[in-house]
């Protein structure tokens, strides 16, 4: 962001002496110049999404309900979890945002009748791909696909649970 910020008053400043320069090679370097910084701004990376999603989790109304009940399964290519939440096909899918990292994923699902609902998933058992993992919008449902980095079965979701059922 700050970074953008500086980008905007070096393109300001570019387009002030445009408006001051004669000479046609000097006004030829500017123009080239204002043209690379818009580019760049344009190109600007939006702001990472963890960041973005811990903002949100602030501004948003209502109060946020964790999401302790699902169900899960698993193909050899997919980790599948299934998340009820009744009219969340009503909803925007904007609304509904699943952030995934190589061993975690957290789900976001803003103002479903008035309320905000979260669920986090952190040590996942092993590693997921994080371009090929996605979210689905079913009628009361919403469906979490974790791509599996290596296909093979998983017995449980997270480290921890592995590590409580090797308590037992």
């Amino acid at each position: 962001l700050l970074f953008l910020n500086q980008l905007q008053k070096d393109l300001e400043e570019v387009k002030e002496f445009l408006t001051k320069a004669t000479r046609k090679r000097l006004r030829d370097v500017l123009m080239i110049e204002k043209h690379k910084l818009e580019l760049e701004i344009k190109n600007q990376p939006p702001p990472k999404p963890k960041d973005a999603a811990e903002e949100e989790k602030l501004s948003l109304g209502g109060y946020t309900v964790k999401i302790n009940n699902y169900g899960w399964d698993q193909s050899d290519k997919f980790i599948k979890i299934y998340i009820s939440l009744n009219g969340v096909q009503k909803l925007p899918a904007e609304n509904v945002q699943v952030n995934f990292t190589e061993r975690s994923f957290d789900l976001l699902v803003k103002n479903l009748n008035g309320k905000n609902y979260t669920m986090t998933f952190n040590n996942l058992l092993k590693p997921i791909s994080v371009e090929g993992s996605s979210r689905k919008i079913k009628t009361d449902m919403v469906l979490v696909m974790c791509r599996k980095k290596r296909e093979e079965k998983w017995e449980c979701l997270t480290q921890v649970e592995k590590e409580s059922k090797e308590k037992e």
